[in-house]
């Protein structure tokens, strides 16, 4: 097997890995309060990080008190605002519907660099904003029997809009950080930032579902820390423009695993959706606007 081929098994992998955190969400959202899930979710993952550093002896660099603050207000917005809001809003709509919207994340964050850091548009990421808008509103406006609604898809949309903002702000860092010592470190902030709230929410928690407290492990595990490892293992034996290509896969995965494992049906809506938000991220990556390759698991 090539080293192309091997790098293509792997983002393949890595990207199922990411639908897959949708199918764990609505799990987690049916047996846990989200803070709650979020703390766990970080609690289990940030050892495994640090043990992965110290394995290969990656270290952190010196970092400015600005750089700090950038990497608690990343924390905030794309580890535990990312986490919470998708769990919400899963306890509320359909992993079909989910799926469909996060994989409008490529589009979204582009579009939040153009309205906040003033990059100018190019035509292609225009086309890519709108058949993006066209997949979300194709479930959004229309929910069907899969169990989809308006509230539950608009908490999720606001959870890609905080990943967005996670891009935004890693462009805002004077130092570059090793992959694998950023997502130590948002794990390890996430949790400090999750388990304030978590503290609150005790009270409801009137205990573990086998089914929540599996599906919290599971993310922790492997779409947190695997998957992360997939996607850089891929990610080194391809181009970026090809690894920026199996985002693609996240979406249709996401869909294919809620009617495998939940019995979701998927409807025409969620049919269009995917094939709108596919044909935005292809034309981003094909027309060669920057698309993130962290994925969003890692975080």
């Amino acid at each position: 097997m090539s080293k192309q081929v091997q790098g293509y098994v792997y983002l393949t992998l890595a990207m199922l890995t990411v639908g897959s955190t949708v199918i764990a969400s609505k799990l987690i959202a049916a047996g846990l309060p989200p803070f709650t899930a979020t703390a766990l979710r970080f609690a289990l993952a940030f050892p495994v990080f640090l043990l992965l550093m110290r394995v290969t002896g990656v270290r952190l660099p010196k970092l400015a008190r600005r750089d700090r603050l950038i990497l608690v207000i990343q924390a905030g917005a794309g580890s535990v605002g990312y986490t919470t809001l998708l769990i919400s809003g899963l306890s509320l709509t359909s992993a079909a519907d989910a799926g469909v919207v996060i994989g409008t994340l490529p589009v979204v964050s582009a579009a939040i660099s153009i309205l906040l850091l003033g990059e100018r548009p190019q035509p292609a990421l225009l086309l890519a904003v709108a058949l993006a808008t066209a997949g979300v509103l194709s479930i959004a406006l229309a929910p069907d029997a899969a169990g989809g609604s308006l509230a539950g898809n608009m908490l999720i949309l606001l959870a890609v809009v905080c990943e967005g903002l996670f891009i935004l702000l890693n462009k805002r860092l004077t130092v570059d950080i090793p992959p694998l010592a950023q997502s130590t470190l948002m794990t390890g902030i996430g949790f400090a930032v999750a388990v304030i709230p978590a503290v609150f929410e005790a009270p409801s928690v009137q205990g573990f579902s086998a089914s929540a407290a599996a599906a919290v492990g599971y993310y922790a595990l492997v779409p947190t820390v695997a998957g992360f490892l997939l996607w850089y293992a891929g990610a080194e034996r391809v181009s970026g423009t090809e690894a920026s290509l199996f985002t693609a896969l996240a979406p249709v995965s996401a869909v294919l695993l809620a009617f495998v494992t939940l019995g979701e049906p998927v409807g025409f809506g969620q049919l269009a959706g995917i094939a709108c938000v596919l044909a935005a991220v292809l034309g981003l990556a094909l027309a060669g606007n920057r698309i993130t390759t962290q994925p969003a698991e890692g975080r």
